[in-house]
């Protein structure tokens, strides 16, 4: 059995998901071939041109592989649903991790932004945060596993817990995940510049397993163009920020991610240092 996680961000990871689904049964004609992931749920009709493929599932069905596969009758099997109106987080079950002494930790799914450029909303759907408790218990397995260090991910990171009953906000994700025994960093995957209000950085530098690395998605450093990419951000916003961050954290590293070429095909990004 061959499962391909596809992405779309680019045409060249289109194209290298359709090589990949085309090479597989050429290794093994009897093979179950599978086809889930964010191309699939954007270009299913795309994906239904190539004969290999089995059976066909989208990010909502993602989970429920083994039983697709294990129904699985010869016939090609299609299902790819409105992932706009899924609710809730689809919980995976454990993370697993490859590093010994860290582990990323997915607390969040989809994006409400819709960037201009960017067709992730459509690809991952809105904005769903994984249930608090549940983002602690794991974090408290994967310590108890001797693991030091944990690395939160996400579509868009600094809405958790908009979606979520009560006020939870990712700086009440950060303080109680900071209280947990045993675990000795914490480190925040890319953040829009917008969550790194002053009450943020208030409650972020009270806590002592933070990593003062903040990894901004920046994308322009110009205001016209930001207002074209539907970043709802300026120039000087980031300027402002960039200096509230060195006037909190003595030791903070600034880094950011900077679309060249907006807004023709070139998405090819940089890192740089602010």
């Amino acid at each position: 059995m061959y499962i391909v996680n596809t992405c779309t961000v680019t045409n060249m990871s289109d194209r290298k998901s359709r090589q990949v689904l085309r090479r597989a049964k050429g290794h093994n004609k009897e093979a179950i071939l599978v086809a889930t992931g964010c191309y699939v749920q954007v270009a299913k009709e795309n994906l239904e041109e190539i004969e290999e493929i089995d059976i066909i599932l989208g990010n909502n069905e993602k989970k429920d592989i083994v039983r697709y596969v294990e129904d699985f009758d010869k016939k090609r099997k299609e299902k790819v649903t409105d992932i706009s109106k899924k609710q809730e987080y689809l919980e995976f079950g454990m993370t697993v991790y490859t590093e010994k002494t860290r582990a990323v930790i997915k607390v969040q799914d989809g994006c409400d932004n819709f960037c201009s450029y960017c067709i992730i909303p459509f690809a991952r759907g809105r904005i769903r945060s994984r249930k608090l408790e549940n983002v602690i218990s794991e974090i408290k397995e994967i310590v108890r596993r001797g693991i030091k260090e944990v690395v939160l991910t996400g579509i868009q990171i600094a809405h958790y817990g908009r979606d979520l009953d009560g006020d939870i906000r990712l700086i009440d994700l950060l303080e109680e995940i900071n209280k947990i025994e045993g675990l000795e960093r914490i480190r925040i995957g890319s953040l829009e510049p917008r969550l790194l209000t002053e009450e943020f950085i208030d409650r972020l530098k009270k806590l002592e397993k933070m990593c003062h690395h903040f990894h901004l998605s920046l994308q322009s450093g110009c205001t016209e163009t930001l207002k074209r990419m539907n970043r709802k951000y300026t120039r000087e916003d980031i300027l402002e920020l960039a200096k509230r961050l060195r006037e909190n954290f003595e030791d903070a590293i600034l880094t950011a991610d900077i679309i060249v070429g907006f807004p023709r095909r070139n998405r090819r990004r940089i890192f740089c240092n602010l």
